[in-house]
């Protein structure tokens, strides 16, 4: 599949560079941003941290905001950042154009109901397509981790439950703990998988990991200022199921900080190092 070059940048020894590709997963064209770190080569193929992002989101707010490039040049690892949803023509979006679906707001699953199952498929796009296509056109091994933040959060999370062969390590900024009740998840999860709330506990983390063996380590944090918190997040829900199932849970509430990118960049850097350790 071709991979087309649409901006790149030196930064920290190494390259940001954003690409576009059609997309047959998501039938749409798509656009995903890369670091390579100053090390990876054709004889030396570095891992990847694959990094979710929230709500509105694309592959550029990480990249710029999170401040994560030294430290991950100096860890000698790969950051690949996709968009949060599929888009272009043809592709639906929220009727009233609200932020919390369609078009931004994929919620990393594959939808199941009209129209939205066309092209809403970001889980087989994350899982599948997107590593496959990353470790064909650049110098990256198959170690992977996976991380995200609010809704990438929760993708993250989920995505490394249902997967635990494909990944060493999974951690989450603010994430979507527990959708099947929280506001966000029950209109994304009710219009792209349907009725049935047994159908959503296959994007649920809290439900997941409840019901799993899942061993893999996770780290969360979580700012206690975070106006989400309550309503949307509910990470003792994560935490509450992770000693159902003796899950390797460290969820760190972080005093006085919030759901931005203030609050990732601050930590940004213990979380490469987190993962680095595990690969």
């Amino acid at each position: 599949m071709n991979v087309e070059n649409i901006s790149q940048a030196k930064v920290a020894g190494g390259w940001h560079k954003q690409y576009s590709h059609p997309s047959p997963t998501l039938n749409c064209e798509m656009r995903f941003a890369i670091f390579l770190p100053p090390q990876a080569s054709s004889t030396n193929r570095v891992p990847v941290i694959y990094w979710l992002s929230g709500l509105t989101c694309s592959d550029e707010n990480f990249m710029q905001k999170a401040g994560a490039f030294k430290m991950a040049a100096e860890l000698g690892v790969a950051i690949v950042a996709p968009d949060t949803s599929p888009r272009g023509d043809g592709v639906p979006d929220d009727a009233e154009g609200a932020y919390d679906f369609g078009l931004g707001a994929g919620f990393y699953l594959n939808a199941t109901q009209a129209p939205w199952n066309r092209h809403y498929q970001m889980y087989d796009y994350v899982v599948n397509e997107l590593p496959n296509l990353i470790e064909a056109h650049f110098p990256v091994s198959d170690k992977r981790a996976i991380s995200g933040h609010s809704m990438g959060g929760h993708g993250a999370l989920t995505i490394a439950m249902k997967n635990a062969d494909r990944y060493s390590s999974v951690s989450a900024f603010s994430p979507i703990s527990n959708p099947i009740n929280c506001p966000w998840g029950k209109k994304a999860l009710g219009n792209y998988l349907g009725d049935d709330v047994q159908d959503w506990k296959a994007y649920d983390a809290s439900e997941l990991l409840k019901a799993s063996s899942f061993k893999l380590p996770i780290l969360v944090d979580q700012g206690d200022a975070d106006n989400f918190l309550e309503e949307q997040l509910h990470p003792q829900a994560l935490v509450d199921a992770a000693s159902i199932s003796g899950a390797n849970l460290e969820l760190r509430m972080q005093p006085g900080y919030d759901h931005s990118y203030f609050f990732i960049s601050s930590f940004i850097e213990d979380h490469l190092k987190f993962h680095a350790k595990w690969f």
